[in-house]
């Protein structure tokens, strides 16, 4: 297993097309394959676990960090439905959201600026 202490796992009808369409639209790499059922894809220094549908609930929502511009460009061309065009929020992110082939939601964040949860209306809170 990766070092990523969560493990999003999407459920796709076509794993294997899903596979093949995750890796060409959003620019994830295949970690390691199960059958033809179950996958672990690879995107940075994070894992998503990829699966037959059967195996998880439907409507899932994932967010990525990435290069928000140029993975809308790389998203749109290869035929991402998306649902919000990249856009500056105050909270210091720029990001967009899509849906995939299998109908889960992703949101691609990337951070613009540093900017204290006080100033967009947050609240700072000191972890244990």
């Amino acid at each position: 297993m990766p070092p990523a202490s969560i493990i999003p796992e999407l459920g796709y009808d076509d794993v294997g097309g899903a596979i093949a369409w995750l890796c060409t639209a959003f620019g994830f790499r295949v970690r390691w394959r199960a059958g033809d059922h179950r996958a672990q894809l690879a995107y940075g220094n994070g894992t998503i676990a990829v699966t037959e549908s059967r195996y998880v609930a439907p409507g899932r929502s994932v967010l990525v960090r990435v290069d928000a511009d140029a993975h809308h460009t790389q998203a749109a061309a290869h035929g991402a439905r998306i649902l919000a065009d990249p856009a500056d929020y105050r909270h210091g992110e720029r990001q967009y959201s899509a849906e995939d082939v299998g109908g889960n939601s992703w949101t691609f964040s990337e951070s613009i600026a540093d900017v204290a949860p006080e100033d967009w209306g947050g609240t700072s809170v000191e972890l244990d």
